[in-house]
């Protein structure tokens, strides 16, 4: 029966995580070709009202797959501290919670309370993971790829809450730095622990 169970939330993880790489890739397509025809086709050169339209027209193509993302982050971020079963709860009340608030406030409103809760779940779990707890579940073993991990999911949440505060200059500056610090920082400590953890130690010894 431990088993079964295992290999159920076993198979839960990947398909979360095939289901989280997948929209980043159509999201990473998206902007890519964006900025090319951005580029090939001279936008920058039309009337005002036509750079308009085609922002509407690109924010519209790419808002459906946000909000996939920002959903599959409500699920990724919990599942560290939940089991499957409060888990389940937890992203029905968090879906209504965003739906209620994008009734009252607007769409934006609704996915920037979903983004804050996940962020805040992710520093909780980052801290934790940072502190050696043990009640965290992680599919893999190793202190540096599990921070790494950590710091991957937070660079992600921090790179949606960019996409929705672009207009911000300030805050967009420094969302986009802490989020590519994250992300980095988390992709050495997952694929380069070794290496990372010789340097830390060299560092410490000085």
């Amino acid at each position: 029966m431990m088993k079964e169970t295992g290999k159920r939330t076993g198979f839960f993880d990947f398909y979360l995580i095939l289901a989280t790489v997948a929209v980043l890739f159509v999201i990473s397509v998206i902007c890519v070709y964006a900025m090319f025809y951005f580029k090939m086709a001279q936008v920058q050169q039309l009337p005002q009202a036509a750079k308009l339209l085609y922002m509407e027209r690109m924010n519209a193509v790419v808002s459906p797959f946000i909000i996939a993302l920002i959903l599959l982050l409500g699920i990724c971020v919990p599942k560290r501290l939940l089991p499957r079963i409060r888990l389940s709860w937890f992203a029905g009340i968090l879906a209504l919670a965003g739906a209620g608030v994008s009734l009252w406030m607007g769409v934006k409103a609704g996915l920037i309370v979903v983004l804050a809760a996940s962020l805040l779940l992710q520093v909780a779990v980052l801290s934790m993971t940072v502190a050696g707890s043990k009640a965290l579940h992680f599919e893999k073993s190793g202190y540096w790829l599990r921070v790494g991990s950590c710091l991957v999911h937070l660079g992600i949440i921090l790179f949606v809450l960019d996409l929705l505060f672009y207009r911000h200059q300030q805050l967009h500056l420094l969302l986009f730095w802490v989020t590519t610090a994250s992300t980095v920082l988390g992709m050495l400590f997952c694929f380069y622990s070794q290496i990372m953890v010789g340097i830390i130690c060299r560092v410490l010894r000085r």
